[in-house]
């Protein structure tokens, strides 16, 4: 089962918003999370936030850069950056995806 977390053990709920750009050459890649009103915010301080883990049946992959973006001094949304700085960092992000796509019925488009 590929689900995401913020806090240890606290399924997020929210399914984010995913965009990817690679190299040409494949050798590294970003991908931009955004998630609207998740439930993290509301369970916790944003303190408590001390990363974005994907975690499947291969392990955990975690991201530390995790920002809360605030409207009316409310935090609203998180954006998570994760940096892949190889073909298998990104083949294995790639494997956990798909795993997570298809769980969360996610469509996947790629842009021109």
């Amino acid at each position: 089962m590929a689900k995401i977390q913020f806090s240890q053990g606290i399924d997020e709920e929210v399914i984010p918003d995913v965009r990817l750009t690679r190299a040409k050459d494949g050798s590294n890649g970003t991908a931009t999370f955004y998630f609207d009103r998740p439930k993290a915010l509301e369970l916790t301080s944003t303190d408590s936030i001390t990363g974005m883990y994907m975690i499947d049946e291969e392990g955990e992959i975690v991201t530390r850069e995790v920002n809360a973006k605030f409207v009316n001094g409310q935090p609203t949304a998180l954006e998570v950056l994760y940096l892949m700085r190889s073909v298998q960092e990104w083949d294995r992000f790639m494997r956990f995806m798909e795993r997570y796509a298809e769980q969360n019925e996610l469509g996947f488009s790629k842009s021109s």
